[in-house]
């Protein structure tokens, strides 16, 4: 499986984070998503969290709605000025 940084995914943090601010148990946020037909128990919430899964596109779309997270924010976590891997032109993010 592919890793950035030696993670399945780069938004477990912001997840975590978001989740804690709005006083969510991983139980709490489960049902939530749960709402939306989206299932994601507990256990899977954590490896979300500590980057040990990856992430779908659905499931990412629902913990933004839940959490009530920016998508403009996701951009932000894989632009790091000083890494040479990618520049931006004209607004798109390129990689080489």
């Amino acid at each position: 499986m592919k890793k950035f940084n030696n993670n399945r995914n780069i938004i477990g943090s912001l997840i975590k984070k978001y989740r804690e601010e709005k006083h969510y148990t991983k139980t709490d946020l489960s049902h939530k998503l749960e709402l939306l037909g989206i299932e994601l128990d507990r256990f899977e919430l954590y490896k979300i969290e500590t980057g040990k899964t990856s992430v779908k596109d659905f499931e990412l779309i629902g913990l933004c709605i839940v959490l009530d997270i920016d998508f403009d924010k996701l951009k932000n976590l894989v632009i790091d000025y000083d890494t040479p891997w990618y520049f931006l032109y004209q607004g798109v993010l390129l990689f080489y």
